[in-house]
């Protein structure tokens, strides 16, 4: 027989038909009560066992281990279900040793354990939530921008491009590191490299999929994206995945509108389709908040931080705006900043939250930033001082989407480029799309693992990726 989701069974309430089903144990009580799970819910199904069970196979039910179970669904006697299997045959199919197993009921491990058994992490009901929801969040991605006429385009991992500027990436080379070819002048000599030139792993698919915009107006990408910064905090991690589309025709307003949409969208088919998991993860939430100081509690339960993220417009300000918002604040006057508020700052963590948390206390949009602190692809403004770009400021996280109208002028780009001393001639194939049929476009960039974050209430980044690659940790 055919097995049959747990998921299933539960959600249809029907009773007194054969099921095969699979999982794991997650408890057995009374050598008669199994909660079993396959991954597919959050809940278990009870499995109730025989008494008379040969005692080896008794012995063998243990968390962990995983069984095969034919049976009946019948309406169930006890509280928590209103079905239950009442098995006929039971197979053992893994074996588990309670003495090893790092996953028992009693324990409860620490999220900061868990991050060292990420391998066994997901048979929780946490990281079992977490990543449901993270699947759905991917999925109504490609579902929002597919039904909106986008163009999903594969852009590079390997690129001899640095979109961002920072420098802060990882080098992909077959040239040997104990003695790698070099020039006359000592320099390592790429040519001699497999691709012929110095290669990276990307920090962005932007560029290339600004040429996909160039011929089909809409596209996206979808993919891994790696920095090699040394961040060790909760909010880093130097291999994380990004969503990035770009807009031929579109300007700042367009892009905004675009990425309030977008972010509404996911939000929403995440509550429609993962109610279970986040009500789950809602109540964690406030398990954890009564661990903290009244002053530290959040305002809103995870639900209601959603919703009031569907039911309000973002609000959007200029970073100048912005800039005087915070000093202006009695957190400023108080010292409570650790970093200085001043026009011309790169804005920190603590002065975003600030504006979304304290001030209009709903997601802010900041555009309009000093030239100096963003990327030479921005458009300039006709003050000379700002470019055109947006970041989208979430509750909890901060900055969790970064954006700008594309500087579409050659000579205002070329000029740019000079003054960040990018070398033109590296990119010639980008500077042609403004030599051939240049438009007006924009784009912006939204860090999946910050959506997730703040869509699960997780406030580690670490938690919501399944397997973080961070500063001196590469396992699994």
């Amino acid at each position: 027989m055919a097995r049959t989701k747990i998921k299933d069974i539960l959600q249809q309430e029907a009773t007194d038909y054969k099921v095969t089903v699979k999982g794991w144990v997650r408890s057995f009580r009374n050598n008669q009560f199994i909660a079993l799970n396959d991954g597919s819910c959050m809940n278990n199904l009870q499995v109730v066992i025989d008494l008379n069970t040969n005692e080896e196979l008794l012995r063998a039910i243990t968390p962990g281990a995983s069984l095969s179970v034919e049976g009946t669904v019948v309406a169930s006697q006890g509280k928590g279900q209103k079905v239950e299997v009442k098995a006929e045959k039971v197979e053992l199919l893994g074996a588990c040793d309670p003495e090893k197993y790092p996953l028992q009921l009693k324990n409860k491990p620490s999220l900061e354990y868990l991050r060292e058994i990420a391998h066994l992490r997901f048979r929780t009901n946490t990281f079992g939530a977490v990543f449901r929801v993270r699947h759905t969040l991917a999925y109504a991605i490609h579902k929002f921008y597919n039904d909106n006429g986008f163009v999903y385009l594969h852009t590079p991992i390997v690129t001899a491009s640095d979109a961002e500027g920072a420098g802060e990436m990882f080098r992909v080379t077959t040239l040997p590191f104990d003695n790698p070819p070099r020039m006359e002048d000592g320099k390592i000599d790429f040519k001699e490299d497999f691709f012929g030139k110095a290669t990276n792993l990307t920090v962005s698919g932007q560029l290339e999929a600004e040429l996909g915009a160039m011929a089909f107006g809409e596209v996206y990408t979808f993919g891994p994206t790696f920095r090699a910064e040394n961040s060790n905090t909760t909010r880093h991690l130097a291999e994380f995945w990004m969503i990035e589309p770009e807009v031929a025709f579109n300007d700042l307003t367009d892009n905004m509108d675009l990425a309030e949409r977008f972010i509404q969208y996911i939000i929403r088919y995440a509550l429609e389709h993962n109610r279970e998991d986040l009500e789950f993860l809602a109540q964690r939430l406030v398990d954890e908040e009564k661990q903290k100081p009244q002053q530290e509690r959040s305002e809103m339960g995870l639900i209601e931080k959603l919703q009031f993220v569907l039911d309000n417009k973002f609000e959007r300000i200029t970073y100048t705006e912005g800039v005087e918002i915070l000093i202006n604040s009695p957190a400023y006057k108080k010292k409570k900043f650790q970093y200085e508020v001043k026009w011309g700052i790169d804005l920190q963590s603590e002065h975003e939250r600030y504006l979304v948390e304290k001030h209009f206390k709903k997601p802010v949009i900041v555009t309009d930033y000093p030239k100096d602190i963003k990327a030479f692809y921005m458009r300039q403004n006709e003050d000379g001082k700002t470019v055109a770009a947006m970041d989208i400021l979430a509750p909890g996280i901060g900055e969790i989407v970064g954006g700008s109208q594309r500087e579409e002028r050659l000579d205002k780009l070329m000029q740019r480029m000079e003054e960040m001393h990018i070398p033109a001639e590296e990119m010639e194939w980008y500077l042609d799309t403004r030599r051939f049929g240049t438009v007006p476009h924009a784009g912006f960039g939204l860090g999946f693992e910050r959506i997730v974050q703040f869509v699960t209430g997780m406030g580690n980044i670490r938690d919501v990726i399944p397997f973080p690659r961070t500063p001196k940790n590469a396992e699994f």
